[in-house]
């Protein structure tokens, strides 16, 4: 490694593995593309290695692809994940110049953490791990991936989490090693509403909610950790039912739905299916709130979303949210699982002004979630830790 990868974007090359990429879907997917085309663009040469199941639809066959930035590397790991590493290692060493690599990522999931360290080790280069949410949420009380996550984090030269109170639980369990929080940035530029659609907004909320009432979105896949069915228990028990409209944009878990068809006609709501990014922008703009009311999470992409479009969210107290929004000024909060505090923080969705939450919304994105922002966090991440000359 080079004095200058100490200082100068152009000189990092950086070898990023990854299971959430284009084209895979999700917050992930998005967050990862998003960083990955910010540190090209800031001049840094970053080689992907994709790691997918060859049973997804799409998936892209094992081959190496010279793109603009850097390599493209789809890796489908089949039956047989070792088996894919190893051919993955040895298509790295075929391209050329491997020791001209200066810093092996692992972004979040259970098989980048598993193989970048050893990646790491082998090319003599510092780890860095990338922490998002639930890769870390999960694999702390999980016996099987407990054991790759310690391995990651002690062998790391920095790890970055999405959230400061993941920072905090990180740095209590390996007090060695530098953690830094970085939130999730979006693009401001390219997120906007057109007038096409705010038409469409306006044309279904005419169409579909009764008159007076607020809407009130949850985005994205619904898992149980989102605490969905807390908001639909917490909406009857705020007895302002009649007064909302709730558009569930995303998949259901089993329980929501279960609960929709033993409680059918005592909430009025709206149903899709998951949607790529940009399809959700009319139905961002049809929402008076956005609501993401999850027991535990990272900094979710909807969060960041909704901020940009000046859509105040109603959630809980938790990991990222708890870091960037203030009740009563950018958001309405209440603390993970606490079905009174919702039913609250619901009421007040129902009978203030959401007009300026939206704005302190709009500001907060401008001043902290800026792509830019965000990308220049990460190359003052990365070249911090290339003094360190090798892995731990």
């Amino acid at each position: 490694m080079t004095a200058d990868a100490a200082g100068d974007p152009a000189a990092l090359r950086v070898l990023w593995i990854t299971e959430t990429y284009p084209p895979s879907r999700g917050g992930m997917a998005q967050s990862c593309d998003r960083i990955v085309r910010g540190l090209r663009g800031a001049g840094a040469t970053i080689d992907v290695l994709h790691v997918t199941p060859t049973a997804r639809p799409g998936t892209e066959p094992f081959r190496v692809v010279r793109r603009a930035g850097g390599l493209h590397l789809p890796c489908p790991v089949d039956d047989d994940p070792p088996h894919a590493f190893n051919r993955a290692w040895s298509a790295l060493q075929a391209q050329g110049d491997p020791d001209g690599i200066t810093h092996v990522v692992a972004f979040g999931g259970s098989r980048p953490i598993t193989v970048a360290p050893v990646y790491a080790a082998w090319l003599g280069v510092p780890l860095v791990t990338l922490i998002r949410g639930n890769d870390f949420d999960s694999a702390v009380f999980s016996a099987r991936r407990r054991g790759p996550l310690d391995d990651a984090l002690s062998r790391s030269a920095l790890v970055a989490a999405v959230a400061q109170d993941k920072v905090r639980r990180i740095a209590a369990l390996h007090p060695g090693i530098p953690v830094r929080w970085i939130p999730n940035g979006i693009d401001l530029d390219d997120w906007a509403t057109a007038p096409s659609d705010r038409a469409r907004a306006a044309a279904w909320r005419a169409a579909e909610v009764p008159a007076g009432r607020r809407v009130i979105g949850m985005f994205g896949h619904l898992k149980p950790k989102k605490g969905g069915t807390l908001l639909l228990d917490a909406l009857l028990r705020s007895g302002r039912a009649d007064d909302a409209h709730l558009l569930l944009a995303g998949d259901r878990d089993e329980a929501m739905d279960a609960w929709l068809a033993d409680h059918d006609g005592e909430v009025s709501w709206s149903g899709l299916p998951f949607l790529d990014r940009f399809e959700l922008l009319p139905w961002y703009a049809a929402c008076d709130w956005v609501a993401i009311p999850s027991f535990y999470d990272g900094l979710p992409n909807v969060l960041v979303e909704a901020a940009a479009l000046g859509v105040p969210v109603l959630g809980s107290r938790v990991a990222g949210m708890a870091d960037v929004l203030v009740d009563g000024e950018t958001g309405l909060l209440f603390e993970p699982g606490d079905e009174d505090g919702c039913a609250e923080a619901l009421r007040r969705a129902l009978t203030e002004d959401p007009e300026p939450y939206g704005r302190a919304c709009r500001a907060l994105a401008e001043r902290a979630f800026d792509a830019r922002t965000e990308t220049a966090r990460y190359v003052d991440a990365l070249t911090a830790c290339a003094s360190a000359g090798g892995p731990r």
